[in-house]
Formats: structure tokens, C-alpha cells, sequence
């Protein structure tokens, strides 16, 4: 498997098929197939794609380590990267769909409703990420500075859940939040677990290095 994610056409790949999603939505909307109200449609969906990736970013890691793939791990740029992508086209078209572009009411509404607000602050923390994720930013800032820059994904993974649920709580349908809460909250477990038993080794190490040195 590592021989074939390492393949020069990997890459290509998975932009064409993190594009399908759009392609899709704007299929759906041209067709009338998006239901009465194609611009909630658009809003949503494109939401939804946004946690759909951060969910995919986030399962990178466990999948590498648990399957032994180390070249998945070239991938988990470009993932990062569409997460914004999609972000980018859900806060344009509530921008554009609710509010008409125009930037008083955007403010006013962001203030107003505590689920703009966590949308929009996830949009802000996502976005020095999606800045720095080139090689030129990693070596101008560090990699322990870069590397504890990027652990907000952490973060926006709960305020992006968050701003879910608070959309779902209108409609009272809270399937599909808790099938995202569910992976969220494995894949975060499985990284706390991981840095429990780092922590616990190194004390067992430390204690032997001292046992030995007496």
C-alpha cells in the first residue's frame, strides 16, 4: 500500500475526487434536484462537506499508525487544505444567500447568533492554518512552533461540531450530529491515548535511568 500512495498520480487523484462534492452540488442545484430551497441547499451541504473533511484530516494519523501506511501521510495536506476550501464556500454562501454581501448585517448577524459565531471563529482559527501549509511557512516558522499552530484542528473539530449541532437543534434532528460526534470523539480518544502511553513510557524510561544510575 505504501508503494502505490506513493505513486505520482496519487495525488491528482484525490484532488479530482475532493472536488467531486461540489461538482455534485452545483450538478444537483442546476438539475433542480437541491429541493425548494436550492440557497439552504448549498449552505448546508457545503457545511456538511466541511466536517466531512475535517473528519478525514483527523483519521489520517490513526490510520497510518494502526495500518502501518507512512505515506498517507502525504496526503494529509491536501485534505487540510480542501477543508478550508469547503469552509470558504459555506461562509460565501451564507454570505451571499442569507445576508446579500452585505458586511454590516454579516457582523450583526455574527454577533447576534452564538452558532455564527462558532462557525465563524472556526473559519478564522482554519485560516492561518490553510496559510501556513507549505513547505516555505514550516521552515520559516519551526517545525515544534508549525506542528503546535496545527493542533487547533483540535479545536476547530469541536467548534465545527458544535456549530453543527446548534444547526440541527432548530429541526430537532441530532442523527447525524451524533454519527459525527461518535468519529470526532474516537479519533481524539485515540490521540489522547497515544500521548498517555508516550508519557507513561518516558517516566518508565526516566525511572529505570535513574534506578540504573544509583
Amino acid at each position: 500500500m505504501n508503494k502505490l500512495l506513493m505513486r505520482p498520480t496519487v495525488k491528482p487523484l484525490l484532488f479530482l475526487l475532493c472536488l467531486l462534492p461540489i461538482i455534485w452540488l452545483v450538478y444537483r442545484v442546476a438539475s433542480n434536484g437541491a429541493g425548494a430551497n436550492p440557497q439552504e441547499y448549498l449552505i448546508r451541504a457545503t457545511g456538511d462537506w466541511t466536517l466531512r473533511f475535517v473528519c478525514m484530516v483527523l483519521a489520517v494519523t490513526p490510520l497510518r499508525t494502526l495500518a502501518n501506511w507512512p505515506a498517507l501521510a502525504r496526503l494529509r495536506r491536501m485534505l487540510g487544505l480542501f477543508v478550508y476550501f469547503y469552509v470558504v464556500l459555506h461562509l460565501l454562501s451564507y454570505s451571499w444567500f442569507d445576508m446579500g454581501f452585505d458586511l454590516a448585517d454579516i457582523a450583526k448577524d455574527i454577533a447576534k447568533r452564538p452558532f455564527i459565531l462558532v462557525g465563524f471563529a472556526s473559519f478564522v482559527l482554519l485560516t492561518p492554518l490553510a496559510a501556513t501549509s507549505f513547505n516555505a511557512a514550516i521552515k520559516a516558522m519551526g517545525a515544534k512552533r508549525w506542528q503546535l499552530l496545527h493542533q487547533l484542528v483540535y479545536l476547530i473539530s469541536g467548534l465545527g461540531l458544535l456549530h453543527f449541532f446548534w444547526m440541527r437543534a432548530g429541526k430537532n434532528d441530532f442523527a447525524e450530529v451524533f454519527v459525527y460526534a461518535a468519529i470526532i470523539a474516537v479519533l481524539l480518544g485515540w490521540r489522547m491515548r497515544q500521548y498517555w502511553v508516550k508519557k507513561r513510557l518516558q517516566a518508565k524510561r526516566y525511572e529505570d535511568k535513574q534506578l540504573f544510575n544509583q
